[in-house]
């Protein structure tokens, strides 16, 4: 801040001792370099009665008592320490706590408002560290914005007579956004919209936008699940011009390439998918050798054959780098000609394959395997539940390849968890709609025999293509490769989880070999099956895990206990998947390593695309939660309490998992605080207690849609 807007922003009536205060602790910030007695403060700080100049002077000694500032020389002071900059990422809050949060991984900073430069949420910035007052927050103050994480925010217009407003519902922007009437677009009034801001005055209580985009009107599916990815960041339309290049692609193989590759296509092959799947990137070939070992072949669509570095389908799949999955819909990462068409195993048809041939023994010990492309014929298109069907009555079509697969299954499954993984096989939310996106009901998802039949041989592709890449003998360099790694747990958050399950009965060993802590979190997940307490312990079981992520720098996958773990099973869907290919491509016919930081690069954008992808999703489901119960008011259900706040209850329902909260103020029997210790409200003359994982009834009081959130009130 500049001396004249200090001077500018000066109060005209006396200040208060707090006034005061703050007046000189902000101008000492503001100059750090700054040698003053207390006559210079008080004219800066435009500071004239005489009773107030005395109070200027109590008031510097107290700060040079509280270490805030240091006394130079008699009656002279200067900030203690100038603060020392630092690079961040700044959080912005609807409720005002901003924070800044340094890459070199220091403790976040709290950013008033008047020190944020209207830096947004998710923003990397320059911060200059303030000076700490004794029993005071540490602060930090956003001195240049370095660059922009998002502009764009959804809302609902608001057209008056002099002005236009877009009313956002943000949990990280607690002001509307005011758009020029010439930056409406065409946006009517009560349209929900995207609107970029384009500037934020330094003195404006609110920035200012236009509109970019008119999703339609609220309430409206499809204007919903536009609005879920427009908040997100993620993109609901694909551009004309992909499409156009797409179907520019030549759909017939040429005999030469077909030529070019190992031939599967008379070996029993077929695909196992979700029953309304139509980006098919994965099927299996089984076929018994004379040696009595099987040749299980994992046969991924050879996307990148069709899709060419440095293309504009290349370009536009690297930056959504993930298909994003939501209730009613898929958002895809490639073209549908190429999700759908020419890249998806579809039954009855020739396709180019990237496979991983993999010879096992009747015991599933892998004896030999190559890394090939391939042709191959899919004979039959399987839903799971056809599959399962075949596993659990010995009956249909190829069943003996199935069973033959599902047996082999089992035992690399067995293995596996010998080794070290965890079981986390949780159940799913689903919600199934209608054509029109309605909520028809809300269920859980198991996965069965067929679904792990799949996962387990895709599983050991993607070990058997990392280690081909990441093995490598002593004294060498393993060449830069895409890995997907999964950190060890993170100590504080397992031996905060240990000591808040012991109150439900249950033991965690939080120190130890890798081996026996997943022992011991897998007989948890074995103890609390079928336990009301289930969800929610399987929840912080999994919050206190490291994030699986993309990167270059291989520390094994915890969770497999896998020591070289990657993606190659699902480029259809996932872009590292497409640079694990072209990696392999370049390294099986001789090529140089890649890039290390330029792969990095990547590994990070895919990680960061990924949650934004999970996120939306998550969004989908909890709307359809929302609009599912909206038709439920009055509605008495049991549940359990998820979640414990100094602001009230969340209860999770026990048939639908659909979650709301109870409001504090509802609990009206006693008075109740939060401990923070136990996860518990207490009420303060009766001593009832309310915890994570009790039982609770309750009864459906509201449903928001626009906020996505449900309201409970509690059932005597």
């Amino acid at each position: 801040m500049s001396k004249k807007n200090y001077k500018e922003a000066k109060a005209d009536k006396r200040p208060t001792g707090r006034e005061l205060t703050n007046r000189i602790v902000n101008f000492f910030n503001a100059f750090p370099n700054k040698v003053m007695n207390y006559k210079q403060v008080c004219a800066e700080t435009g500071v004239a009665a005489q009773t107030d100049r005395q109070r200027v002077a109590a008031i510097l000694g107290h700060l040079s008592e509280e270490d805030f500032l240091t006394p130079v020389e008699h009656g002279k002071y200067k900030l203690n320490g100038l603060g020392t900059l630092a690079v961040g990422k700044f959080e912005r809050r609807s409720n005002g706590k901003n924070s800044f949060i340094p890459e070199d991984g220091g403790n976040p900073l709290f950013v008033a408002e008047r020190n944020s430069m209207h830096a947004m949420n998710g923003d990397r910035v320059k911060a200059q560290i303030l000076a700490r007052r004794k029993g005071r927050t540490p602060e930090a103050e956003v001195i240049e914005i370095i660059e922009r994480k998002h502009t764009t925010f959804v809302g609902i217009m608001e057209i008056g007579k002099h002005h236009a407003f877009v009313l956002t519902d943000s949990k990280t922007l607690a002001n509307d956004i005011f758009i020029p009437r010439d930056k409406l677009n065409g946006a009517k009034d009560g349209q929900k919209v995207v609107v970029k801001i384009v500037e934020w005055r330094e003195r404006a209580n609110n920035p200012e936008g236009e509109v970019i985009d008119i999703l339609g009107d609220p309430g409206k599916n499809q204007t919903e699940m536009h609005a879920i990815l427009a908040e997100f960041g993620l993109p609901y339309k694909y551009p004309a011009e992909m499409e156009k290049a797409a179907e520019a692609i030549p759909a017939e193989i040429p005999a030469g390439e077909i030529k070019s590759r190992e031939d599967f296509r008379r070996t029993p092959t077929f695909t196992i998918d979700p029953k309304d799947a139509k980006d098919f990137d994965d099927a299996l070939s089984v076929r018994q050798l004379e040696n009595g070992n099987w040749e299980i072949g994992i046969h991924i669509a050879d996307v990148t054959h069709y899709v060419k570095p440095g293309s504009l389908i290349d370009k536009e799949a690297y930056e959504r780098a993930t298909s994003v999955y939501l209730v009613d819909r898929t958002i895809p990462m490639l073209p549908e000609r190429l999700s759908n068409g020419l890249c998806s195993l579809r039954p009855h048809e020739d396709k180019l394959c990237f496979s991983t041939v993999v010879e096992l023994t009747d015991k599933a010990e892998v004896k030999n395997y190559r890394i090939v492309r391939t042709v191959i014929h899919s004979d039959r298109r399987f839903s799971y539940d056809e599959a399962q069907e075949i596993i659990e009555t010995g009956k249909g079509d190829l069943n003996d390849e199935i069973l033959t697969l599902d047996r082999l299954a089992k035992r690399l499954r067995e293995k596996r968890f010998i080794g070290g993984a965890i079981n986390f096989d949780r159940s799913e939310v689903k919600v199934e709609v209608d054509e029109n996106g309605k909520p028809l009901r809300v269920f859980f998802a198991e996965a069965k025999d067929s679904n792990k039949l799949v996962e387990e041989f895709m599983l050991l592709a993607n070990r058997l293509v990392a280690e081909h890449i990441g093995k490598v003998g002593k004294g060498h360099k393993a060449r830069t490769f895409v890995y997907r790694i999964h950190d060890l747990p993170i100590p504080e958050k397992l031996t905060r989880f240990a000591e808040f399950i012991r109150r439900f009965g249950y033991k965690l060993k939080d120190t130890g070999s890798d081996a026996e802590i997943s022992k011991s979190i897998n007989d948890l997940l074995d103890a609390v099956q079928g336990k009301k307490e289930q969800n929610m312990i399987e929840t912080l079981a999994i919050r206190s895990m490291a994030k699986a992520v993309y990167s270059t720098q291989n520390v094994g996958h915890y969770g497999l206990a896998f020591k070289h773990y990657t993606h190659f099973t699902s480029p259809i869907r996932r872009y590292p998947d497409m640079m694990v290919h072209r990696l392999l491509e370049q390294y099986l016919s001789g090529g140089r390593s890649a890039s290390e930081q330029q792969t990095e690069d990547a590994c990070k954008h895919c990680s960061g695309m990924e949650t934004l992808s999970v996120g939306a999703e998550r969004a989908s489901i909890k709307y359809k939660q929302v609009e599912f119960m909206s038709d439920k008011i009055g509605m008495v259900f049991d549940g359990v309490i998820s979640g414990v706040t100094e602001w009230g209850l969340y209860v999770e329902l026990s048939e639908t998992a659909c979650e709301g909260m109870v409001p504090i103020r509802d609990l009206v029997d006693d008075h109740y605080e939060y401990d923070e210790k136990t996860y518990s409200l207490i009420g303060m003359r009766k001593k009832h207690r309310y915890r994570l994982g009790d039982p609770m009834r309750i009864k459906v009081a509201k449903a928001n849609l626009e906020r996505r959130q449900l309201d409970f009130s509690p059932v005597e």
